[in-house]
């Protein structure tokens, strides 16, 4: 297939936790033969952040990590959709983009356009922004491929599309594999953004606070990190490493024993089933995870088993005691936790779930199997 991705940007992760998918969407479909291009607006927010703190160097750096890997920047103004998507088989919209060009390119489709036509939405704004996302004109989309089932079942309740399907974000394993080390650097490593308050009473109960009661030698990692975040950060003895490029990330967890998950109350409170990439990615390094609690509604894993739940704060405690002074449970905890990423949530799982979709919007199959259909899914 010709593939045709509109992105916010591929380029930067900079607090674009939806990068680290969609880079590994990219080379799975590219590894199975398929003709790809990414769009992404010139100077948008991410990479001129990522650019303006870091540098272009940091560009260079990820293409030792993502060879080949490139995009297209386009204008608003100025973008020629007939020519972009003269040769398009599918084409993929993802929600962080204008509404304008979300509306001009169904507009497209409805004048003629031979393609078929995703809109792809990986984050929690249709419940906590809906009058925005109910903005976005999907008339002339085939349907919406939504990263956990509540948020699908809202746009068909809401009338936005007509079909939706489930899919799932999931660990890139070209780049989140376990790493060998001999010693550590310290207990606990965290990366996550402190973002917009959405999660500040929990960072506090369910990572700052046990670090600093149990004495643990800790590193967090993220950006928007106000100042009053980090003097928390230094009261309780906890390195703060700023931002970091996401392809480094499984280098740095080979570097600590355990790791926590604390998603943001948005997602605890309003949209069960959904984890967000980090546990996933986690996981897929075989790194031990402790999780504050959310609903694994949808059963995605087997909470308890491949990564373990902590109520409150004492209870986490209470499991980073247990893993950092029992290497056994540590290493069973971590290996079931890769096992279950391996058999059900890579990058190339979810390739496959897309091949299904194309087959029920009638794309032939000549064009969306160019290897085996029933292809080995490639482990790191």
């Amino acid at each position: 297939m010709h593939i045709v991705l509109f992105y916010h940007s591929i380029l930067s992760d900079w607090n674009h936790g939806n990068a680290h998918f969609l880079r590994g969407i990219v080379r799975e479909l590219e590894g199975r033969g398929h003709r790809v291009q990414v769009y992404e607006p010139e100077n948008g927010w991410s990479l001129q952040n990522l650019v303006e703190g870091y540098g272009k160097e940091k560009l260079d750096e990820l293409q030792a990590y993502y060879p080949g890997l490139s995009t297209n920047f386009y204008r608003l103004e100025s973008i020629n959709l007939d020519d972009v998507l003269a040769e398009a088989d599918l084409v993929l919209v993802h929600e962080w983009n204008e509404h304008e060009l979300v509306k001009r390119i169904g507009e497209h489709r409805a004048n003629g356009g031979k393609y078929r036509l995703l809109f792809h939405d990986t984050h929690h704004r249709a419940v906590t922004e809906r009058e925005s996302m109910a903005k976005y004109d999907l008339r002339h989309y085939d349907g919406v491929l939504a990263f956990g089932q509540k948020i699908r079942d809202l746009y068909l309740q809401e009338g936005w599309t007509r079909k939706a399907w489930t899919w799932h974000e999931a660990a890139d394993t070209s780049v989140f594999y376990p790493r060998e080390q001999e010693t550590y650097e310290g207990d606990l490593i965290w990366i996550g953004n402190w973002g917009d308050e959405e999660r500040t009473a929990e960072l506090h109960e369910f990572l700052i606070n046990p670090v600093k009661e149990l004495g643990l030698k800790a590193k967090i990692y993220g950006v928007r990190y106000p100042e009053h975040a980090r003097k928390a950060l230094a009261d309780a003895g906890i390195t703060y490493g700023g931002w970091l490029p996401n392809y480094k990330a499984a280098e740095e967890f080979a570097k600590y024993k355990v790791t926590v998950h604390v998603p943001r109350r948005p997602y605890v409170e309003a949209l069960p089933g959904i984890p967000t990439i980090r546990p996933f990615e986690a996981m897929a390094c075989g790194i031990p995870l402790i999780s504050s609690p959310w609903d694994d509604a949808e059963h995605l894993f087997t909470p308890g088993e491949d990564f373990l739940v902590a109520r409150n704060g004492e209870e986490m405690k209470q499991h980073l005691q247990a893993i950092l002074h029992n290497p056994e449970k540590a290493n069973t905890l971590a290996a079931r936790g890769l096992e279950t990423i391996r058999s059900r949530h890579t990058c190339a799982h979810r390739v496959n779930e897309l091949e299904k979709v194309c087959e029920e919007l009638g794309i032939a199959e000549s064009k969306i199997y160019l290897t085996p259909k029933a292809q080995v899914l490639h482990e790191q």
